[in-house]
């Protein structure tokens, strides 16, 4: 399957439109159709209906493949172009918001840092790709067992850092008090759903079983600030690593003693590393 046509569909089937996703691509309407209409006939059956513009069955599972496909080509792509030139000046930093520690963001240069914080599913994209030379992702974790993160790319990671992780409570709560708290016991709690500033409740579930945990508040951002603020007016628990969840005001934040997990950082990264990129990772205890 011709990658360029693959590109026309995904367009077309985000967009729900032949002349929006012209638009976009740059081609001309006419253009656009005559991709759609190669790739049917290469796969011997049709993917969009036409009015409204939507993708057929056999269309919905040619855009579970399209993605990662099209991913891996411009990572591999990425890959050729950074092993081919000269270190660009400066750094750019794709992390999630909780894998911004104290001691990463002391580790970083003192100029010619971009830093882009990212929801914790795009930095290892974002770093295949060539949006970034660094990339800091998070999770829960085994002490010392790393990360699971998605197969985008062949790319590395270290590990930076593991933190205890606490459940952020109300200082009114009625739990507020306790030395520390379970997880299972915290399954039919009234949660906050914030996937891209917190650890995701998915994370929970899986810790606990695969059960429980269901959201009274969803928070779609990447502010931890606002995410411990909703925590401390009572809209729903969080859990947070111990530096993010430590010292916010109206709130309690009581130390996890079940399952026996951590806060987990990693380091990501493509190829060797060079200039402030090496650095950083040095620093951080990830020589490239």
């Amino acid at each position: 399957m011709d990658p360029h046509l693959l590109r026309t569909y995904a367009t077309v089937a985000r967009l729900a439109s032949f002349s929006e996703a012209a638009r976009e691509l740059g081609y001309t309407q006419s253009a656009v159709s005559q991709h759609i209409a190669a790739l049917e006939q290469d796969l011997g059956a049709p993917l969009l209906t036409r009015r409204p513009v939507a993708p057929t069955a056999a269309g919905d599972r040619l855009l579970e493949h399209v993605g990662p496909l099209l991913l891996r080509l411009d990572a591999a792509r990425a890959d050729v172009v950074r092993m081919a030139a000269a270190p660009a000046p400066g750094l750019t930093l794709a992390a999630a918001p909780t894998a911004l520690t104290p001691r990463a963001v002391a580790a970083l240069p003192a100029a010619g840092v971009t830093l882009r914080v990212l929801p914790r599913e795009e930095v290892p994209a974002a770093v295949a790709t060539g949006a970034a030379d660094l990339g800091l992702v998070d999770g829960l974790a085994a002490l010392s067992d790393p990360l699971r993160l998605p197969d985008v790319a062949p790319l590395t990671t270290r590990g930076v850092g593991e933190e205890l992780v606490r459940v952020l409570l109300p200082a009114t709560h009625p739990l507020a008090r306790r030395p520390g708290l379970r997880l299972g016991d915290l399954a039919d709690a009234r949660w906050l759903d914030a996937p891209d500033a917190g650890l995701p409740l998915s994370h929970l579930r899986a810790a606990n079983g695969g059960h429980g945990f269901r959201p009274a508040l969803r928070y779609e951002g990447t502010d931890v600030r606002t995410l411990t603020a909703l925590a401390a007016a009572g809209h729903g628990l969080t859990l947070l690593p111990d530096s993010a969840a430590t010292g916010v005001p109206g709130a309690v934040a009581v130390p996890l003693t079940h399952p026996r997990v951590v806060h987990r950082t990693e380091l990501v990264y493509a190829g060797p590393l060079g200039g402030a990129a090496a650095t950083l990772a040095e620093v951080l205890g990830a020589p490239g």
